[in-house]
């Protein structure tokens, strides 16, 4: 599509039909939708199902866990902090966590790559560290898949890094961040590194920061992590699911540290951190969407249950563009922002100057957003 080709006026019943469509799933039991046109314009929120088992139904301010849309504040974090000078992207890692979560980090063929992993490597998962989640250790199961099972628990920094350190193996070096085809794989070890980095340079808890630095400056009064409080009255959060069963894991959500929000909360930070509004300089904004690199082919099981190709990475942002074999048409334009594993997601589409944001509260239902927002701007496009 050429940049600059307008799009057919918002139809809201075009956007109803195809929400419909997403809801009549056998996985799904509610969902939320938020879209948003231009830069202030309130969001439109279409919503489905009981909120929480035998509850009330969906409602537009409802909140939900955004899974690892999470990832967007934790990197809009990281860049207020590089923006004063307290941190730099180039920076070993070491320089800001004690040599206990960075000696053995990274140890392949009895060499310890640890000091070598920069902050730039964990923003852009480019560290070739292991999903402390997700991935198996031999003979093993996923973590994930443990605490699926009913297993639930707290967890320390220190315990992410003992799971990563001595039950998995690294997929790559750190990989040189100016080769042009430097290698990518997602893995939450390291947004959990970059909260820990978060907090120590602070000297502030990770709450305390979002509160001082993101939350009341942006308004985001509905946003919130596990074990704290909203800024204003909020309802209970809807119920996540894995399968047919209610996921009740209070513990491990809370040692997770994703968010919960709203579609409307979603949407005012995601505009802020595209136009840079989140920041001191809007050019700290830009940065996130500096050196696109695609993620790999899935060649393993763990690789199939995560963002893969043609998802490209930046700086704690996903880009979306599908390549010419699957959109020969070019109908669909490019997106920026997050999903999460449970469904949800947070994207920009500058073509169409839209917003959306929303969530199937599934934990099988990680694809999905992949192919419920480019079918939504397929029907949009001119």
């Amino acid at each position: 599509m050429d940049r600059g080709r307008t799009r057919r006026p918002f139809d809201a019943a075009t956007a109803q039909r195809l929400f419909d469509g997403l809801t009549a799933r056998k996985d799904v039991h509610h969902a939320l939708l938020a879209i948003a046109e231009g830069g202030s314009a309130a969001p439109r929120v279409f919503v489905s199902g009981p909120a929480r088992p035998d509850g009330p139904p969906m409602a537009p301010d409802t909140p939900f866990f955004i899974a690892s849309v999470s990832k967007l504040f934790i990197a809009a974090a990281v860049m207020q902090l590089v923006e004063r000078e307290h941190v730099r992207l180039d920076s070993p890692i070491a320089a800001y966590l004690p040599g206990s979560l960075v000696t053995g980090l990274h140890s392949s063929r009895g060499v310890d790559h640890g000091d070598r992993i920069t902050v730039d490597h964990l923003l852009r998962h480019q560290s070739g560290l292991p999903d402390w989640l997700e991935d198996r250790p031999k003979g093993g199961k996923a973590l994930i898949d443990v605490l699926f099972d009913g297993n639930d628990r707290a967890f320390s920094i220190e315990d992410v890094v003992a799971v990563a350190r001595d039950g998995l193996a690294p997929h790559f070096p750190p990989q040189d961040l100016q080769a042009p085809r430097a290698r990518v794989r997602y893995a939450d070890t390291n947004f959990q590194l970059l909260m820990a980095i978060v907090e120590a340079v602070a000297g502030k808890t990770l709450h305390e920061v979002y509160v001082e630095r993101l939350f009341r400056p942006l308004g985001l009064h509905h946003t919130w992590l596990p074990g704290h409080e909203p800024l204003a009255p909020t309802e209970p959060p809807a119920t996540v699911f894995a399968g047919d069963r209610a996921v009740d894991l209070p513990l491990t959500l809370a040692s997770v540290r994703d968010l919960y929000s709203t579609g409307t909360d979603l949407i005012t930070f995601l505009r802020a951190l595209v136009t840079g509004a989140a920041f001191d300089d809007p050019a700290t904004g830009h940065a996130l969407q500096a050196v696109w690199r695609p993620f790999g082919f899935p060649l393993d099981p763990t690789a199939l249950r995560q963002p893969n190709w043609p998802i490209e990475y930046a700086r704690g942002m996903m880009r979306l563009q599908l390549p010419w074999i699957l959109d020969p048409r070019r109908r669909v334009p490019p997106i920026v922002g997050h999903t999460g594993s449970t469904g949800t997601w947070a994207f920009h589409c500058a073509e169409f100057d839209l917003y959306l944001a929303g969530t199937v509260d599934q934990a099988t239902a990680g694809p999905v957003p992949f192919r419920f927002v480019p079918q939504l701007l397929r029907q949009l496009a001119a």
